[in-house]
């Protein structure tokens, strides 16, 4: 019996290489998982990319972020996400809790690199944001 697969127009997205640049980014999920040694927590993040954020084109929309939980929080170094909640006005203040699930379907600006990971390039989402701003 043969083994058939289809691909959503997401996953062929997924694959597209973005050029380094700030995009305009809509958070489509996060959530919490133990770590791997099981002594952190991982917060992973998805979202999809509108348009460039400094000219507005949408060359890359639709490109997803995140894919295979390449861009994540981890509770040891939680300090990573304060710029994420600030690019939604969140002021942040020591020993205070914060629901990071309350940035789904918000809106932000994400700096996206490229990296190479077991040979292939890959978008990279290394912790730099800023609010998103009128076009």
């Amino acid at each position: 019996m043969p083994t058939v697969v289809s691909y959503s127009s997401r996953d062929l997205l997924a694959s597209k290489i973005v050029p380094p640049g700030w995009y305009r980014v809509m958070v489509d999920d996060i959530s919490s998982e133990p770590s791997a040694d099981g002594k952190s927590m991982n917060y992973p993040v998805e979202g999809t990319i509108i348009c460039n954020a400094d000219d507005g084109t949408t060359d890359f929309a639709g490109v997803p972020l995140g894919i295979g939980k390449s861009w994540m929080f981890n509770s040891k170094v939680i300090s990573f996400s304060i710029d994420f909640l600030r690019s939604f006005g969140v002021e942040i203040n020591a020993d205070t809790r914060y629901d990071l699930d309350a940035s789904k379907g918000k809106i932000l600006d994400v700096f996206v690199e490229n990296d190479t990971y077991q040979g292939r390039l890959k978008n990279k989402v290394n912790h730099k944001y800023r609010p998103a701003k009128g076009m």
